[in-house]
């Protein structure tokens, strides 16, 4: 029987809020997982962490969750496809790998849908419903559903081993290693071993954990809904530091360099230099309050994120100061990417945007119908997004 939606936006892979907000709050070495790009902001060439050209492995593409993709994408975007669910319903950003899209939607169902032609590969049914987005790595992937389980298919769509966690689970996976590491509203961080899902160590939280955790240099990076940014070691499975930040989030951080990059429920987003524990600067629209449930992309120069009072800002990544802002119709809870010298987003209006990353100014638009809290996934040239109404879109240029 399909679910009837009644849409608040579970996702946190696209910064969704906390459900209960905490009153308690303290007043890899995979080769294919990162690669670095040159990205031009202005007349200077950046070297920053990307996904690679080829997948889409992750929510944010990369461990370090930059929202920054390895691929192009044609000046022009043609429609090459739809992959439509009947009454169905996504929330999660699609992974991409080896000519595959992989993506769970609302009624608890996996699909795997070839990303040539939009065809149907497989799909796996479970008893649950998916807001996560799910995660590849070597052949495998990993996702949690609301009632707690977390997943790990083969890419034929076997069910190879599951864990069971004490709550819903909204964040996506990210890797370490041998280890695969995703939290839940059971205010644990999880770490298990990828191969056989037996726990390595668990980390407890004063609250909620709906972000993906950020993963850089043996540290994982955990925005919270307990007001806290947690910065854990991996290795270890101990908490090192944590950085009071006001309000509850379940935004995942970008990092790029010492900096992380997120915003919060209250409207503020900070950059947190993590390796002293510090905020380094904050950024609030003093005009347009909002909540911030868009995690953001970033580079050394530029951090790029959408707010619920329909405003995309881009802000100096060194002091905080706006450079720009783009209006949409509704709020954007939609994750951007950046892609060369574009970014591009989904709206609650219906639209998938491209902007100018210099400038703002739109570049191009589709109205795809339903609401967007997904984020583009980019890889091969296309750029793959999904709506509340139940239809993946592919994008790229249709051959002559």
């Amino acid at each position: 029987m399909k679910r009837s939606y009644i849409f608040i936006s579970f996702a946190v892979l696209v910064g969704t809020a906390c459900a209960v907000m905490s009153t308690s709050a303290s007043n890899d070495d995979k080769e294919d997982s990162t690669k670095e790009v040159k990205v031009e902001i202005g007349k200077v060439e950046q070297s920053v962490p990307a996904s690679p050209a080829t997948s889409w492995p992750l929510f944010r593409g990369d461990s370090q969750a930059t929202g920054v993709a390895g691929s192009t994408l044609p000046a022009k975007l043609d429609l090459l496809w739809e992959f439509k669910v009947d009454k169905g319903a996504f929330e999660g950003t699609a992974v991409i790998n080896e000519g595959a899209v992989y993506l769970g939607d609302l009624d608890g169902v996996l699909y795997a849908i070839n990303l040539a032609d939009g065809t149907e590969k497989w799909r796996h049914k479970t008893e649950s419903f998916f807001s996560a987005s799910p995660a590849y790595q070597d052949g495998k992937i990993y996702v949690g559903d609301v009632d707690g389980k977390f997943y790990c298919f083969d890419t034929a769509g076997k069910l190879l081993w599951t864990y069971d966690a004490n709550a819903e689970i909204n964040s996506s996976a990210n890797f370490y290693k041998d280890k695969v590491l995703f939290g839940s509203q059971d205010a644990t961080l999880y770490c298990l071993n990828a191969g056989d899902g037996k726990l390595a160590w668990s980390v407890q939280t004063n609250d909620q954990i709906r972000c993906s955790p950020t993963i850089v240099e043996g540290r994982a990076f955990v925005a919270g809904c307990d007001s806290l940014l947690h910065v854990i070691d991996v290795e270890k499975g101990k908490e090192l530091a944590s950085v009071p930040i006001d309000s509850p989030t379940g935004v995942t951080p970008a990092v790029v360099g010492k900096f992380a990059y997120f915003g919060t429920e209250d409207g503020v987003f900070f950059a947190v230099d993590w390796d002293a524990a510090k905020v380094v600067w904050k950024f609030s629209d003093k005009e347009n309050t909002t909540q911030i449930r868009s995690s953001p992309a970033a580079t050394e120069d530029v951090v790029i994120f959408g707010g619920r009072g329909r405003r995309l800002y881009a802000l100096d990544a060194k002091t905080g100061k706006e450079k720009w802002t783009f209006m949409a119709k509704r709020g954007i809870d939609s994750s951007p990417v950046i892609v060369g010298d574009q970014v591009y987003f989904g709206s609650d209006d219906g639209f998938v945007y491209a902007a100018n990353l210099q400038t703002g100014a739109k570049t191009w638009e589709y109205e795809a119908g339903g609401s967007i809290v997904a984020s583009p996934a980019i890889a091969d040239g296309k750029l793959v997004i999904a709506d509340s109404r139940g239809t993946i879109f592919c994008f790229g240029e249709k051959k002559k």
